[in-house]
């Protein structure tokens, strides 16, 4: 059979696991047995030097109590585990199918030593050619309901775990759905926000931030204050695209998704400025909004 725990799997699982509680190595080991409905057990030169290890990254911290160690989870740990939030998913159900795997073998062996006892029993009365006597038998048939009723609890408690790792896993995929469509939906929030900020203020920034947001082509800004007369064919201020950036496709991860769409912001803006250059007075300008946009994200996500 395969190892449980692929390569790195084992060091997810317990970043899981001190997440759920601060516990000591023993209680750990014991935990991943009962995960496995006794199926699997690791040993402690297994665990202890990972737990070791984790804790030289400063992924996990310990503190003494009663001559053990109890191992809690940092916020770097936290973090690690939140951006392998897919792949933890993906664990639990690798979890469930081994329980899975472990009870059929269980299920199989049992089967085939009950078998076997049958046959034995046959053989040996024939040899005999008398017949077992009532008490024989008795004793053979509560050895194999004894059997039969360990394997029926082998897979009930299998069953159980498969539901419940399957469970889990449904909810971590959903969770991080809608983290990273509330993500996107505030990113376009304050883009929109910023961009009538930008039109209000009219010049060079206005004109930038509708061909960002509108997906037009950038006018070309004049070089002094005109009057605030304007012509009856003038453009309307820019209006947000809704569809801004659909085509970067989501990754599942909600910060990824943001470092992109900043990047597409800021290649965009590189783009029109390079394209029709920059005064000193425009450059105070866009100083003044990019900090006020700024502050705009950073309060946004600070809340969420």
């Amino acid at each position: 059979m395969p190892p449980v725990f692929a390569h790195g799997r084992l060091r997810l699982y317990l970043l899981k696991l001190l997440d759920e509680a601060p516990r000591h190595g023993y209680e750990v080991i014991r935990l991943l047995e009962e995960r496995f409905q006794g199926l699997y057990a690791p040993s402690a030169g297994t665990v202890y030097p990972r737990l070791a290890k984790l804790e030289a990254e400063g992924l996990v911290t310990h503190a003494t109590e009663g001559g053990r160690k109890v191992y809690s989870i940092t916020e770097a740990g936290r973090a690690e585990l939140a951006d392998r939030g897919g792949e933890l998913a993906d664990l639990e159900l690798e979890i469930r199918d081994s329980v899975t795997e472990l009870a059929a073998e269980i299920r199989d062996d049992v089967r085939g030593a009950a078998g076997d006892l049958r046959r034995e029993m046959r053989a040996a009365a024939s040899a005999s050619a008398t017949r077992v006597d009532d008490e024989s038998w008795k004793t053979i048939k509560e050895e194999m309901s004894k059997a039969r009723q360990e394997w029926k609890e082998q897979a009930r408690r299998a069953k159980d775990e498969s539901r419940r790792a399957r469970e889990e896993a449904q909810q971590a995929r959903r969770q991080a759905k809608e983290a990273q469509e509330r993500a996107r939906e505030e990113v376009q929030r304050i883009a929109g926000q910023l961009q009538e900020q930008f039109a209000k203020s009219g010049g060079v920034l206005g004109s930038l931030a509708g061909a960002w947001l509108g997906g037009g082509t950038t006018p070309t800004a004049p070089t002094q204050p005109t009057a605030p007369t304007a012509p009856a064919d003038s453009a309307a201020p820019p209006v947000a695209d809704t569809g801004w950036a659909e085509d970067l496709a989501p990754t599942g991860d909600p910060a990824r998704d943001l470092d992109r769409l900043l990047d597409r912001f800021r290649d965009d803006v590189r783009d029109a400025a390079r394209d029709h250059g920059v005064s000193a007075a425009q450059l105070a300008e866009a100083r003044a909004h990019l900090a006020a946009a700024a502050s705009r994200l950073k309060a946004a996500l600070d809340s969420a």
